[in-house]
């Protein structure tokens, strides 16, 4: 599946979409691919905050566990409560309903993010 182009992505297959207000991150069709059955999502409290790169949560499958990255510095402003109760959504919809955190984030630097095309293509060479 063709990442979406609205999204920015990490080479930790995390995703970055600025849309309106809603600032959403998630994990890539990629990552979920990789990780199997997702069975538990393990996610920050709201007013939590977290630099690029530091881990903010955890995502466990039938095979691993993996953290989750911050893609940006930002405050979480919002948690999927749905994925306590049906963490699969990341595997059946996970730049929808999926989703896993809001977050309000200010003009940082983003430079460090790939454009759909280049982590297409970086997962290609996986």
């Amino acid at each position: 599946m063709p990442s979406p182009k609205h999204c920015l992505y990490t080479n930790d297959h995390e995703w970055f979409c600025q849309k309106d207000e809603a600032n959403t991150v998630g994990i890539t069709d990629f990552a979920q691919d990789q990780l199997g059955e997702i069975v538990y999502v393990d996610l920050p409290e709201v007013g939590s905050h977290f630099e690029a790169g530091e881990a903010f949560g955890e995502v466990e499958s039938v095979k691993s566990v993996s953290e989750l990255l911050m893609p940006v510095s930002a405050t979480i402003v919002a948690v999927n409560e749905d994925l306590a109760e049906a963490p699969d959504l990341v595997n059946s919809d996970c730049y929808g309903d999926g989703w896993l955190i809001k977050i309000e984030y200010g003009d940082g630097d983003i430079s460090h993010l790939m454009d759909s095309d280049t982590y297409d293509t970086f997962c290609s060479e996986l």
